[in-house]
């Protein structure tokens, strides 16, 4: 039995309920582009709203975080990864918390206590130290001496007020080193492996913390990384998550691992992670925004490595990693087997299109060097930037022609590039529960407005297909095979104008999956969610599975206003609209 089978039925047994993984794509939290940690579909219940399954929740979770790409093809880092997570919402706090989390991993997953150690919170100015967690964990048996207080580190919020509290971070210690009597959290040899948040405080706009009514737990343990601390391997690309990947890479390359781990692990997660974004139910394509932009970065650098690697491009190779990926997980994800031609089409479609690109980037080489006896740090960033030439290919090209390359240079505009791409997208993947205010969900519900002013203009067949919120403005994607007159946009902004005028009460109704296909509520992947759900109403005008938030009223709406809408990808347009307040 495997890690995520273990955990699940550990959980059951103390009382927890199964909720299903949640779409890598967000359904709920559409102010990021994925779901980057095992909580994130789950932050209107730990705000508060009632979840349909009750109190105690556990789940594995697909988690998806690019903002550190430059760091995948070492031992431990993974763009897609499995969450595991339980959850208290009001209902125990730190005792049983920590009690489970000693008991799994001592007595399920049978690790010695004297490999563990944990961090508590030492206490500031504001919050007292966290003497429950520092005392259940001696009473539990772990050493003064493996129990460090920190404050930066064992201390959460999600943005710079907000539901806050306490955390207790485990830490395994990974070396066959003699283990040290005192623990330094510092010290790498000591990998964490589980973290549990205690949300008990309200942080506010002056921070003054305040205690919260209902206080939740929420923890979180990743699966690769475990995995490969279980089965005694310090680089998780040797565990049996990946052991098979890597050899079939090998077998396709003729290479060996030792000595080309680098490329091979760049691309088994690269394929492993386009495999699960092209698989989602969100329908996302290679392209140059957003999602699809990762997807189409990942496919890409995965064929550059496979070439660094000496694979034949033009081969199915691909096919082969993806086909094997969807085998290993087909069991937990059905999404993979259902969308498995469309997975092998868009590997395939992208791999063609960027051997163009390639093609194209050698053309440019060639103007470049005709007129240089040296290429630049400007034009071998160009050449990797918009060809996709690494610059250890430009160096082999200019080389065989007797040209030197400015590499240092070129790594100087790299790490600009990287900081720029950054702090870009720290925005598009901070997520959390301060993201859910106000201004956004008044938009969270004028897409279901949307979608049903859409579905009266245009034709029943149109479905949402994605969406982004921010507090400035609404993105919708959805299904259309041309692009909207401005008749049909107008059509469509006086409808959802006309519904908020109209002042539709939002009833939100709790049945099961079953009553809610029979009710004819609105829902294009229905296995995706729990067998209980919430149905949410507007008026009779839309009927949404949703898991919220939403305003009471559609007054609270404000002045509904299209300001753009164009091509997402194919058969899929997207409308960019805004609020405004009539104040």
């Amino acid at each position: 039995m495997n890690l995520k089978d273990l955990y699940i039925n550990y959980f059951v047994s103390k009382g927890h309920k199964q909720i299903p993984s949640a779409p890598v794509v967000p359904e709920n939290d559409p102010s990021v582009l994925f779901n980057t940690a095992g909580m994130q579909p789950l932050i209107p219940y730990l705000m508060g709203q009632v979840h349909p399954y009750g109190t105690r929740l556990v789940d594995y979770q697909k988690c998806i975080r690019t903002n550190d790409l430059e760091e995948i093809g070492d031992t431990t880092h993974h763009t897609f990864f499995e969450m595991l997570g339980n959850w208290s919402l009001g209902d125990y706090f730190k005792d049983e918390s920590i009690e489970f989390s000693f008991e799994f991993l001592t007595k399920v997953l049978n690790i010695p206590v004297e490999r563990l150690a944990v961090t508590v919170f030492a206490g500031d100015d504001s919050i007292d130290f966290d003497s429950v967690s520092y005392n259940k964990w001696k009473s539990l048996g772990i050493k003064e001496s493996r129990i460090a207080r920190t404050v930066k580190d064992n201390f959460w919020i999600a943005g710079e007020t907000g539901p806050c509290g306490s955390d207790t971070e485990i830490f395994y210690f990974r070396s066959d080193d003699l283990i040290p009597e005192v623990f330094d959290p510092l010290d790498d040899r000591w990998v964490e492996i589980w973290n549990n948040v205690f949300m008990e405080y309200h942080k506010d706009e002056n921070g003054k913390v305040t205690f919260l009514p209902k206080k939740n737990v929420d923890t979180g343990m990743g699966v690769e990384r475990t995995t490969a601390i279980l089965e005694g391997v310090n680089d998780n690309y040797l565990s049996s998550i990946w052991k098979d990947v890597i050899d079939l890479i090998a077998s396709i390359s003729g290479l060996s691992y030792e000595g080309n781990q680098k490329s091979m692990r760049i691309i088994a997660d690269h394929i492993r992670t386009a495999v699960f974004i092209s698989a989602d139910p969100a329908g996302i394509k290679p392209s140059n925004t957003d999602q699809g932009y990762i997807l189409r970065r990942l496919i890409r650098r995965a064929i550059r490595h496979a070439k660094n690697l000496g694979i034949d491009i033009n081969s199915d190779w691909e096919s082969k990693i993806a086909l094997l990926i969807i085998d290993k997980y087909k069991d937990y994800y059905s999404e993979l087997l259902d969308n498995k031609t469309v997975v092998l089409d868009v590997l395939k479609n992208e791999k063609i299109k960027f051997n163009r690109t390639l093609e194209k980037g050698i053309r440019e080489f060639e103007k470049v060097v005709s007129n240089n006896n040296m290429i630049d740090a400007t034009t071998a960033f160009h050449l990797y930037d918009t060809y996709g030439f690494p610059i250890e290919l430009t160096v082999e090209l200019a080389s065989e022609k007797g040209i030197s390359v400015d590499v240092s240079g070129f790594h100087n505009k790299f790490k600009e590039h990287q900081e720029l791409s950054r702090t870009a997208s720290q925005g598009k993947f901070k997520g959390g529960l301060a993201g859910n205010g106000e201004v956004e969900t008044k938009y969270h519900t004028a897409t279901h407005l949307l979608n049903a002013a859409l579905k009266e203009v245009i034709n029943k067949d149109v479905h949402q297909k994605g969406s982004n919120i921010t507090s400035e403005r609404m993105r919708f994607d959805f299904s259309c095979d041309h692009k909207l007159s401005d008749e049909e946009k107008r059509d469509v902004e006086n409808l959802v104008n006309k519904w908020i005028s109209d002042g539709l009460e939002v009833k939100s109704q709790e049945m099961s999956k079953e009553e809610a296909i029979k009710s004819g509520a609105e829902c294009m992947f229905i296995e995706k969610y729990p067998n209980i759900v919430t149905v949410y109403s507007i008026g009779d005008v839309s009927h949404e599975l949703c898991g919220g938030p939403h305003v009471k009223n559609t007054k609270e709406l404000g002045t509904f206003k299209i300001m753009k809408e164009e091509s997402s990808s194919t058969g899929v347009r997207r409308i960019k609209a805004v609020l405004i307040d009539e104040e």
